[in-house]
Formats: C-alpha cells, structure tokens, sequence
C-alpha cells in the first residue's frame, strides 16, 4: 500500500508538471509572438516618422523660401499653393496605426494557468496574513465578533457605536485594518450561510457617511466586489455590474490580490474554479472590504 501511495504521488505530480510545462511552453510563445508583431510595428512607424520628418522638412524649407523672397503681392498670388503645402503638412502629423504599437498582455491569460496559481497561492498564503477589521469603519447595522473576523447583520441599528469619520453609517460595510500597497496577498472567507454579501478590496478614499451610490460597494471608482444577493451573483466596479452565471453559491470565497500584475481574482477552493478575474490599476493602499445584509460571513483563520 505505501508503495502504491507513493507510485501515485509521483504520477500525479509528474503529470502536473507536465501540463505545467507544456502550457509554460505555449504562454511563452504567444508572449514571444506578440513581442515580435509590437516590434515589427514599432520598425514601420519609424519608418513612417522617418519619411514624415523629411517631407516636413521640405515643405518648412519652401514655405520660409516663399515667406522670406516672395513680395505682398506675390505671397497673395501664392495663397492657394501656401495652403495646400500647409494642409499636407498638418495630414502628415497624422498617427499612423497607433494602435499596432500596443502590446497585448491578454496574451498571457490562461484558465489551466490561473487555477493553479489560486490553488497554489491560497494554499500558501491565505490565513499567513493576520487579516481582521477595523471596529471603527463597521456599520451600525453589524455586529462585530471579539476576534474581529466575523460581520452578522442586524435590521436594528445599533446604539452603542460611537460616530466616527471612518464609520459607515447606512451601508452595512466594514473595511479590514490590514492595508495593501504592493506584493501579493491571499485570504478567505466563510460565506456559505449568508445569501447577500459583498466581498472584495476598497480604497481608503471610499466614502463613508449617507446612503448614496459613492458609499455603495461596487457602485464606484473606489471598490470592486463579488456579490451575492439570492441566487444573483456579480462582479461590480464603478456601477458596471458583470453577472456571473453560478448554479450555486460558494461556501467559501477565496481574494487573490496581485498589486503588481494589476489583478484581482475571485476563487473558490472547493471546485478549483475562477469565479471571476479583474485586470487593472488599482489606486493605493487597497483594504480587504466586506458587506453583509443576511445573515453572517467570517474570514476564515
């Protein structure tokens, strides 16, 4: 038996290895490929310029040739000429193809790739960071539990929550204390008894006091979150909401930051899925951000 177990470790990760270098292979030569085409359109815009600059620079000749030896009248006979060396002038300044300059970094997006970076990251990295929330940013319409790391909704606002500027005072949100600036980071959280929640990063300039849409999560430029409100899932940023067509909810939502690859993914480690990936700048520092209206969610430890 131990010899079985160990001949079945072996194949496995033999035959993990082998797809991840096979689509190592592949990622490569779609990003050599795209480094070429960019390339190559670099060269003929040079070209372009090249050619540009002296045409330019013969037109600018004969133009300062007319303006300096040609007299009133003459200048008045040479209106037309003027402005058409002056038209062809300004076609010149024209971009030629800016758009083949651009390189493509969609080249380098994989599902096979993507799935076992989250699993291998949130196997690392999730419950190594000591994520917890900030008392001060919870909504009245939460309870906080005394290890910092569960939200339960209440219909009843509280009394006993001090004002403050860093509270929310309709939305029921909170963000965690642990800010992010850089790097990658990794955490989870329990979701499976709630059927609305929110859960994603903010930044610290999301505002924080009145019912409208700039406190909202996901209905501005400061928050992207995944949501859940029955069996409606979504991604949302800035008021554009993306559905997300799930057959059921995930009991646990694992958040892959990478503020270096300008990436945002949504996980859930009990399929192995991608629930849902972002890409683009994110303004610093980023807060892990949470928002329950059933129920509760926890980070899990």
């Amino acid at each position: 038996m131990a010899s079985a177990a160990r001949e079945l470790v072996i194949q496995r990760l033999s035959l993990v290895r082998s797809l991840c270098e096979s689509e190592e292979q592949r990622l490569l030569e779609q990003v050599h490929g795209e480094e070429e085409r960019a390339h190559q359109s670099i060269l003929t815009q040079r070209v372009h310029w090249a050619e540009a600059l002296q045409k330019l620079d013969t037109i600018r000749t004969s133009l300062v040739g007319m303006l300096t030896h040609l007299d009133d009248l003459q200048l008045i006979q040479k209106e037309q000429e003027i402005f058409e060396r002056t038209e062809e002038a300004e076609g010149i300044l024209d971009p030629q193809e800016s758009e083949m300059l651009n390189f493509n970094e969609k080249c380098t997006r994989s599902p096979l790739l993507a799935r076992l970076w989250a699993t291998a990251v949130l196997g690392s990295l999730s419950g190594t960071e000591d994520i917890r929330i900030d008392e001060r940013t919870v909504s009245p319409f939460l309870q906080l539990s005394d290890d910092r790391k569960t939200l339960t909704f209440s219909t009843k606002k509280s009394k006993t929550c001090a004002d403050g500027p860093e509270r929310f005072d309709h939305w029921p949100n909170a963000l965690a204390a642990t800010s992010f600036q850089n790097g990658l980071h990794a955490w989870m959280v329990n979701v499976q008894n709630s059927c609305a929640y929110k859960v994603g990063v903010a930044s610290g300039h999301l505002p924080r006091k009145g019912s409208g849409s700039d406190c909202r999560l996901g209905h501005n430029a400061f928050s992207w979150v995944f949501s859940r409100y029955d069996q409606e899932f979504r991604f949302s940023h800035n008021g554009q909401h993306e559905p997300l067509g799930l057959l059921r909810g995930p009991a646990q939502l694992g958040v892959l930051l990478d503020l270096q690859a300008r990436e945002l993914l949504f996980y859930e480690p009990a399929s192995g899925t991608v629930l849902y990936t972002h890409h683009g700048s994110f303004p610093g520092p980023l807060f892990p951000v949470f928002a329950v209206a059933d129920q509760t969610i926890s980070i899990v430890r």
